[in-house]
């Protein structure tokens, strides 16, 4: 779960809605300078469910005794997180392999700084047996991919290393826009059609709701987004009120529009 703060409220928004908002991103990507995603289904996939082992938690999380607020995932408790990620890519694997690779590939990729000094030692290695059992499955899967005519010539490490990389900008694109940041912000080594770019996001006259791309990353000269959150008014210090709270919030629907800098 993330918050957007707005006049009337904070906007709960759910770890599945951001990464729809992901996949709405993956389905409008790509131009001459960008380059095609592919397979672009299967990628558009795997950027849309990239946090659907956040799903039943979603259903009834957990409060944060500190914010009396659900958890923020930025808030997560280490064992907490690894558990939902543990989850995550089995969850997408009826839906299709190479979908499933790439959501493993993304839940390790959060922990590639985890810096296991630095935290208790059962997190530690509760952190570590994850990503040993990740990269197993994801040996198996390519292995399996790469026996499958069809998706043998997607599965280079050349095109899994870019997939993976292009559904890790998504996500961070996904959270600013969730989070509704006017500051302008900056991603570096995004890939392009013959190498990568630095892309940069700025709100338009402060507004979170128009935001300017550079360079302009997308087929169409205009994409709107659409995602839902519910308004949460007050803090609570009871779990089971907070879920019966959240559960009758009002709904509020959020419309994000895209454009790229006019020079362009």
């Amino acid at each position: 779960m993330l918050y957007r703060q707005e006049k009337q409220g904070k906007i709960a928004i759910t770890q599945p809605m951001h990464a729809w908002v992901s996949g709405q991103l993956a389905r409008a990507w790509g131009n001459e300078h960008f380059g095609e995603v592919v397979p672009l289904e299967e990628v558009c996939l795997g950027a849309e469910q990239h946090d659907v082992g956040h799903t039943a938690w979603e259903q009834a999380p957990t409060l944060n005794p500190q914010t009396g607020l659900p958890y923020s995932f930025l808030e997560m408790p280490r064992q907490l997180h690894v558990q939902l990620w543990s989850q995550a890519a089995r969850c997408v694997l009826p839906q299709g392999r190479y979908a499933a690779l790439l959501v493993s590939l993304h839940g390790t990729r959060l922990y590639r700084h985890y810096d296991a000094a630095n935290d208790l030692p059962e997190n530690a290695r509760t952190v570590q047996h994850y990503l040993e059992l990740e990269r197993a499955f994801q040996e198996e899967l390519l292995a399996s991919l790469r026996s499958d005519p069809h998706y043998k010539p997607y599965t280079t490490e050349e095109v899994v290393a870019r997939n993976q990389q292009l559904v890790g900008i998504w996500d961070a694109l996904s959270l600013a826009i969730c989070f509704g940041r006017k500051n302008p912000q900056s991603w570096q080594q995004v890939p392009t059609a013959m190498g990568s770019t630095t892309l940069t996001l700025t709100a338009y006259d402060n507004d979170p709701t128009k935001l300017k791309f550079t360079p302009w990353p997308f087929r169409c000269q205009q994409v709107t987004l659409v995602y839902e959150g519910r308004y949460l008014t007050e803090t609570f210090s009871d779990e089971t009120m907070m879920r019966k709270a959240l559960s009758h919030a009002p709904w509020v629907t959020v419309q994000t529009v895209l454009y790229p800098v006019e020079s362009e």
